[in-house]
């Protein structure tokens, strides 16, 4: 593939199903066309689920991430990783959903918390990449990703699961306008992972204190203030995000992907540099399930 074929992935893309290809789809969007971007709307989609709270101080409480932030954040990706590279119902992709539900069934942990964290990684993303991308999505594509996370939603046991982008993306600003507070616990969670990311590339090529303020740049005023972050200057957030845009129009100069780029094989996870097995990502609590938030036959 040439430079000429930058649209092969999208034609590719254009005759597949949305809805019974929906997850190859979603594989090619995460793995060819803009793996740069789904992993930082990724990032940014964890802090938006520490500005809740409920969600903030139960991750605090764990300690996971304030201890542990590197690990944490790097099962948490391979685990959603799973659900990509993996078809849902094999082997490798119930595992990973009998991981999830293991760790969430150890908590009391309501629908509606559930369903905006499944909420930020279809809109988060989407927003995302039509704003930063090389190209936006289109509805087709869009389809396909609400689709796939649709059926991911219904095997992690949650319950009304949106089954359009319309539908997510209300819930999603309705929830965020009702329920984004400050908390100790959200707060600290937030600092843990942002004094992280200031170690991923090219972050750790600045200082510390100006990689935060250019990663706090990226974040909307509603989520700063839940967790009391002070935003940068006007013209701070104007060039990052000029800068953001700017290299999404290079990168459509760029021939297209020809090998996967997997979540696993991003520079950003380091915690297994000799391999990993699904079944052992995560955590393993041992108080008795509260909460049962489904099977992966479900």
């Amino acid at each position: 593939m040439g430079a000429r074929n930058r649209y092969h992935w999208k034609r590719t893309i254009d005759a597949l199903d949305a809805q019974t290809q929906c997850q190859e789809i979603v594989r090619i969007l995460h793995f060819h066309e803009f793996p740069w971007d789904m992993f930082q709307s990724g990032a940014l989609a964890q802090f938006r689920t520490f500005a809740v709270p409920t969600i903030g101080e139960l991750l605090a409480e764990t300690a996971e991430y304030t201890e542990h932030t590197q690990k944490r954040v790097d099962d948490t990706a391979l685990i959603l990783g799973t659900f990509i590279e993996h078809d849902l119902d094999s082997e490798v992709g119930r595992q990973a959903f009998r991981r999830l539900n293991h760790m969430h069934g150890a908590y009391e942990i309501s629908n509606d918390d559930m369903l905006y964290t499944l909420a930020t990684l279809v809109v988060g993303p989407i927003r995302w990449v039509q704003r930063y991308g090389w190209r936006r999505v289109s509805d087709h594509e869009i389809t396909a990703m609400v689709n796939h996370m649709h059926n991911v939603g219904r095997r992690m046991g949650i319950k009304d699961v949106p089954t359009t982008y319309g539908a997510f993306e209300r819930f999603y600003d309705d929830f965020e306008a009702t329920h984004f507070a400050y908390s100790a616990g959200g707060a600290a969670v937030a600092d843990a992972t942002l004094d992280l990311m200031t170690t991923y590339p090219p972050n750790d090529r600045l200082p510390a204190r100006l990689a935060k303020r250019l990663a706090r740049a990226v974040m909307d005023r509603r989520l700063a203030d839940a967790l009391h972050y002070r935003r940068p200057t006007a013209l701070e957030c104007a060039l990052v995000d000029g800068a953001l845009r700017l290299r999404g129009r290079v990168v459509r100069f760029l021939p297209p992907r020809t090998r996967p780029l997997r979540t696993s094989e991003l520079p950003y996870i380091r915690t297994y540099p000799d391999g990993y097995r699904v079944d052992e990502l995560g955590t393993f609590p041992r108080s008795c399930p509260v909460r049962h938030v489904g099977d992966a036959s479900a």
